[in-house]
C-alpha cells in the first residue's frame, strides 16, 4: 500500500474530539446523542450543534471527522437514522460510517459526495461481501472484524480494490461484530439496534461482608473480593461457573493492543488504524493517541519501533494485552 496510513481516534463528547485532534488523530469518529450510534450511553455524543462545531474545529486542525450512524434502522422509526444521516451531511462530515443497507442507500442516493465507510457492525470479512457494499453503494472503506490475522487481512486486500480501516488498540468483543444477542437477552436492549451493551440502568452493585457481587439485569456476572477492584458487568466478560470450574467462560477481561503490528498491517495494505474508546475521557484519549501518533510516525519513517506496550498497560482492560487475532495461532 502507498501512502500514509491514517490514525482514526475515538471522540464520546466534544471534549474528547478536541483532545484526539491535539493529541495528532488525522481523523476522528463520533456520533450523535441517539440510537443511531453503537455508543448510545448517557452523557456521551453529540447535538447537531456541537456536530458541526466539532468539524468546524478538527477541519481548521488538519484532521477529519467520520460520523458514525453504524446502527440498525428499526422498522417502525426509520425517519431517525435518515435524520442523522441527513444531518451528518450537512455538518460537513469526512465520512459517514455505516452498516445498515438502508442507511448506506439513502447515503449513496441522497448525498452522493460524502464518503462512506462500512461499519465493522456489518461484519463484512470476505471479498464477495465487501465488494457488494462496493458496487451497490460506493463504500470506499471497510472497517475490519476482529477476527482476522495480518497473512489473511493481506489475502482480502489483493482481492479487493477498497481501502481497510483495523483496530488497533482497545476493547475487544467475543461475538462477531453485528451478532451480538448476550446484552439483548439478558437487558432487552441490544448493541446492534439500541446501541447499547450492559446498559447501565440494568448495573447493579451489592456489597456484604466478602465483598462486592455484580449484576446486569438481576443476574450476577461476577464476585470480586474485599478490597478487589470491581469491574463493569459485561455479560460475556463475566465469570461463571461451568462442571467444576470458575472462571471467564466467554472471554477475558483483557484489550487489544496492536501497537507492535502496525509495520505488519501496512505491509498487508491495511489504511487506517482505529482505536476503540468512544466511553473514554480525555486523559485516556490524549495518552493513548499520543502514544500511537509516535508509534505510526516512527513505522511510517522507517525509523526504530516505538514500545508502547508498557506505556498503555494501565489504560488497558484488566491490566491486560492481547494482539488478538492478528497473530492467531488457533483454528
Amino acid at each position: 500500500m502507498s501512502g500514509r496510513m491514517e490514525l482514526v481516534c475515538p471522540a464520546g463528547t466534544p471534549a474528547t474530539l478536541r483532545a484526539a485532534v491535539l493529541a495528532g488523530a488525522d481523523a476522528v469518529y463520533c456520533g450523535f446523542r441517539d440510537e443511531t450510534n453503537a455508543r448510545n450511553f448517557p452523557g456521551l455524543n453529540f447535538s447537531s450543534q456541537e456536530m458541526a462545531e466539532g468539524i468546524r474545529f478538527a477541519h481548521g486542525n488538519g484532521s477529519k471527522v467520520l460520523v458514525a450512524i453504524n446502527t440498525f434502522a428499526r422498522a417502525e422509526n426509520t425517519d431517525l437514522w435518515r435524520k442523522a444521516a441527513d444531518t451528518a451531511a450537512a455538518c460537513g462530515a469526512d465520512a459517514v460510517i455505516a452498516a445498515d443497507i438502508a442507511v448506506l442507500d439513502h447515503m449513496a442516493n441522497s448525498h452522493p459526495r460524502t464518503r462512506l465507510h462500512l461499519s465493522v457492525q456489518a461484519a463484512a470479512a470476505t471479498p464477495e461481501a465487501i465488494s457488494f457494499y462496493a458496487q451497490a453503494f460506493g463504500v470506499r472503506r471497510v472497517v475490519l472484524p476482529r477476527v482476522l490475522s495480518v497473512q489473511e487481512i493481506a489475502v482480502l486486500n489483493r482481492a479487493i480494490d477498497v481501502e481497510t480501516e483495523a483496530f488497533v488498540f482497545g476493547g475487544l468483543c467475543v461475538m462477531m461484530e453485528g451478532r451480538c444477542h448476550l446484552s439483548s437477552y439478558a437487558t432487552g436492549k441490544s448493541p446492534n439496534l439500541n446501541g447499547v451493551c450492559s446498559s447501565p440502568e440494568a448495573v447493579s452493585y451489592v456489597e456484604d461482608a466478602e465483598g462486592t457481587t455484580a449484576r446486569l439485569a438481576g443476574f450476577t456476572i461476577d464476585r470480586f473480593g474485599a478490597g478487589e477492584p470491581a469491574g463493569y458487568p459485561t455479560l460475556c466478560k463475566g465469570r461463571f461457573t461451568a462442571g467444576d470450574k470458575t472462571g471467564y467462560l466467554f472471554e477475558d477481561p483483557v484489550s487489544l493492543n496492536a501497537g507492535s503490528m502496525i509495520v505488519a498491517l501496512k505491509s498487508a495494505g491495511v489504511t487506517a488504524l482505529k482505536i476503540e474508546g468512544r466511553q473514554r475521557g480525555k486523559g485516556y484519549v490524549t495518552e493513548v493517541v499520543r502514544a500511537f501518533r509516535r508509534a505510526v510516525d516512527a513505522a511510517e519513517s522507517g525509523g526504530d519501533p516505538v514500545e508502547i506496550d508498557g506505556i498503555l498497560a494501565g489504560l488497558s482492560e484488566g491490566g491486560r494485552q492481547t494482539t488478538g487475532a492478528y497473530r492467531k495461532t488457533w483454528r
